[in-house]
């Protein structure tokens, strides 16, 4: 599983909740198949992404068309997101009232580490950037707002994993496991060492074990809103971020600006 994966696993209870309308979860399952940088995506790709039969997605995209979802290019022969959904992205992302607040302390570690300080919070198996700050080096990670990774072996993730109620980190974990049983074993057990460093540590690494050529922390918190949790990370080359700076010089800072953010 990359940065570019979007798991589409739904609870394995859905079939049997009688208030699920499992025609919505599917039209819904196939406009998050689209992932930042990408425009145009066609029935066969959007079938292989979303696991659903071909015939299904043609009628999915069809009604999604027609209520301005999606926008079909007749070039191509493909899909872009419409209007209809990039109004109720802007509309979430104009909601998130902590994006606002934390931008100038987000670019003040920024500029402070050279990296990069991103804000994410939760899609289904992935943390979606909701606000990105990037310092004035020129060598940073290039994931813009909109941008995903993994929940379970990124440390923006596993610092999210770390944050949540028991009940909800094992449900996340048992869908992790469903989507790729080989590699359980080994994301259950750096989840788990995640989870204690954040005890000790008070963040989560991830020291090249996501992106062998990337090092970053991150911690997680609860808006004092009420709202769903956020993560915030800093990571950026692993020439240019070592751990020991990371855990040193910047993991104060970070754990500092978290507890701003979880003020009253």
């Amino acid at each position: 599983m990359n940065e570019e994966e979007v798991p589409m696993v739904q609870k394995s209870n859905a079939k049997e909740d009688r208030h699920f309308v499992t025609a919505l979860a599917r039209g819904l399952e196939v406009l998050a198949c689209f992932r930042s940088g990408e425009k145009l995506l066609g029935n066969q790709e959007l079938a292989d992404r979303s696991k659903l039969p071909k015939s299904t997605v043609s009628r999915l995209t069809y009604t999604l068309t027609k209520l301005g979802y999606l926008q079909y290019d007749d070039d191509m022969g493909k899909y872009r997101l419409g209007t209809a959904s990039l109004a109720l992205g802007s509309a979430m992302l104009s909601k998130l009232d902590i994006r606002q607040f934390a931008r100038p302390y987000m670019q003040e570690l920024a500029d402070f580490s050279h990296a990069t300080v991103s804000l994410g919070m939760r899609d289904r198996l992935s943390m979606i950037y909701v606000e990105n700050c990037r310092s004035q080096a020129a060598l940073t990670l290039r994931l813009d707002v909109g941008a995903r990774i993994p929940i379970a072996i990124t440390a923006m993730g596993r610092a999210y994993l770390a944050e949540a109620g028991s009940t909800e980190r094992n449900d996340i974990l048992e869908r992790v496991r469903e989507l790729d049983e080989m590699k359980w074993p080994s994301i259950r057990d750096g989840v788990n060492r995640s989870i204690e460093e954040y005890q000790t540590l008070g963040c989560c690494t991830s020291f090249g074990s996501w992106q062998r050529d990337v090092n970053a922390i991150a911690v997680a918190f609860k808006p004092n809103n009420g709202s769903a949790i956020l993560s915030i990370n800093c990571g950026g080359p692993a020439f240019n971020l070592s751990p020991e700076f990371l855990l040193n010089e910047v993991r104060p800072k970070l754990i500092e600006l978290v507890d701003r953010f979880r003020r009253p």
